[in-house]
């Protein structure tokens, strides 16, 4: 098996980064995000690549490195949460080791506040507003891809990461020994 052991994706606030981070640390694999791997590899801030090459030219970007990410990274890879909407990224994940990562939208409210470095959220007065829509837009895809889910509005990253591992069980335990020391 080449590729990530585990793939994270879900909306803005469920906690990709911080349940990734813990996941990995438990798994004992490298974590990697998909996001700053496109920082990275672009060499700005995600917000400056919305500003000069808008949503589009961010999008095939994401696609490009996310093509990367599924042959180079063999541990946790956290992806955006519009990563999965490129068509040919969806085709790449599809079958893979998906797994969605729900939040409701209080905890969503208390977790990405005004939406600031969210170039999604940006521009209306209530980035809720927006972030529902993109709920709604996306959360087809995701359960489309999606092989477990788990929500991750209870308890800590930590909690969530033990509930992935016991949830993901056998899938995780035939990973190769280089992977799974």
């Amino acid at each position: 098996m080449s590729g990530p052991a585990v793939i994270l994706l879900g909306p803005m606030g469920a906690g990709k980064t911080s349940v990734g981070r813990e996941l990995a640390a438990r798994l004992d694999v490298p974590f990697d995000d998909l996001d700053a791997m496109i920082v990275a590899e672009a060499g700005r801030p995600i917000p400056a690549i919305f500003e000069t090459e808008g949503e589009k030219g961010f999008r095939e970007l994401e696609a490009a490195v996310l093509e990367q990410a599924l042959v180079s990274c063999g541990g946790v890879l956290s992806l955006g949460g519009g990563a999965p909407l490129h068509p040919v990224s969806r085709e790449r994940l599809r079958g893979g080791p998906v797994v969605l990562l729900e939040i409701d939208e209080r905890t969503a409210t208390s977790r990405i506040g005004r939406g600031h470095g969210r170039p999604m959220l940006a521009g209306g007065t209530d980035p809720m507003v927006r972030w529902r829509e993109l709920a709604r837009e996306r959360g087809p895809v995701y359960r489309e891809l999606a092989r477990w889910s788990v929500d991750t509005g209870r308890g800590s990253a930590a909690s969530v990461a033990r509930a992935i591992t016991d949830m993901m069980g056998r899938d995780l335990l035939s990973l190769p020994e280089e992977e799974n020391p």
